[in-house]
Order: structure tokens, then sequence, then C-alpha cells
């Protein structure tokens, strides 16, 4: 029994530590100083041609919030444009140190769309955004933080007493689903969730109202 119990015991501290998250290194984070950041446009990776006009309006208040400077979002692709980088494929391949020296900017944020989609399956939608955030230094154009969140919506059925009114019922809310998702919330539980400081975002800015700023984070 005893010998049992300890296996039981160093099979729960084994599965325990596969399981736990790994810690982010914020040395390069801390050292690069970031007071303003520089939204770029996003890659749209998905078949939804407006996703990333409709995403990039929920980032530059949730990084602001966080307590950096954001350069308008709508300025910087104008001005992107008119310098010929009107793909935001071939404003991702670009250099990093010259996009935030041409804004004067201390990093950049990269934002791809992986996934912006809704299927519907059988009287029910589900409704994904899959995104990948990247910042990167830049002085040096590194990469200096990373993240990946996927966000998940599906319609919920609900009982009325009468099956054949409830499929009715479900049919119809998948339907509208399907036939107008609302990304939007999900897009903005992800950059929440994304930017969430301690967790999986970056350490607060100076401008951060009531919080503590990176430097004091460490």
């Amino acid at each position: 029994m005893k010998k049992l119990a300890i296996i039981t015991i160093f099979s729960i501290l084994m599965t325990g530590c596969a399981t736990a998250p790994p810690t982010k290194d914020y040395s390069k984070f801390n050292a690069a100083g970031i007071r303003s950041i520089l939204v770029i446009p996003v890659v749209n990776n998905s078949v939804e041609v407006s996703a990333s006009d409709y995403f990039l309006s929920t980032v530059p208040i949730p990084v602001a919030e966080h307590g950096y400077y954001v350069f308008p979002v709508n300025l910087v692709k104008r001005v992107l444009e008119d310098d010929g980088l009107s793909d935001a494929n071939l404003v991702h391949s670009a250099s990093t140190e010259k996009l935030c020296e041409l804004f004067g900017a201390d990093a950049a944020l990269y934002i791809i769309i992986n996934r912006w989609e809704a299927q519907y399956i059988v009287f029910s939608t589900r409704v994904t955004v899959e995104l990948t955030y990247v910042l990167k230094d830049g002085v040096a154009g590194e990469e200096i933080w990373r993240d990946e969140e996927t966000m998940v919506y599906s319609t919920q059925d609900s009982s009325s007493g009468n099956p054949l009114a409830d499929l009715i019922a479900m049919a119809i809310v998948a339907a509208i689903a399907k036939a107008k998702p609302n990304y939007i919330p999900l897009a903005r539980q992800a950059n929440q969730k994304a930017f969430a400081y301690p967790g999986a975002g970056f350490p607060h800015g100076p401008y951060a109202k009531n919080k503590a700023s990176s430097a004091e984070e460490k």
C-alpha cells in the first residue's frame, strides 16, 4: 500500500509538471524600455476578407490601457500605403527597425489572423477566432514577446418542452449566427487574455493607471 501511494503521488506530481504553462522570459522586453507601440496592419490568413480591418479596430484600446502610447492605426495604415506598403504581408516582411524609425516607435506589434470562421454543425454554429501576437523591439528588431490565442463560441440550445419547437428555434439561431457571426466579442476576449499581466501578456507600461510599471513587475 505504501509503495502504491508513493507511485500515485509521483504520478500526480509528474502530471502537474507536464501541464504547467511555460514561464515567459521578459529580460529582453524589460531591457527594451518600451514606451510606445506601433500596431502593424494585420495579416489575414482566413477566408473572411474584412477580418483584418474589423480586428484591427479592437487592438489599440487594450494596448493603450496596458500603459503604452499607441499610434493611430488608421494613420499608420495610410502612411504605410503612401510608402508603397499597402499589403499587410509586405509590412510584416519589412524591417522592424525601419518601420519603428518611420513613426518614432519603441516597438512594433505584429498580429496574424489564423482563423476567423463560422461553421454550421447540426443545428448549431461554431464561431472561431485564432490569433498570433508578436512584439518586436524597434531598435534591434528582435522578438521580445509572443502569444497565441483561440476563442470559440457555439450557439447554445435551450429546451421549451416542445422538441419540434426547440429544433426550429435552434435552427434559426444557428442560421443567424452563420449568416452574420459576431466575431468582435471573441476578438476582444482574445486581446484581453493575450495582454493580461501577470498572465500571458507583457508587463504594464509607463502610462498604466493604478498599476505597477514593467520595471516594478520584474
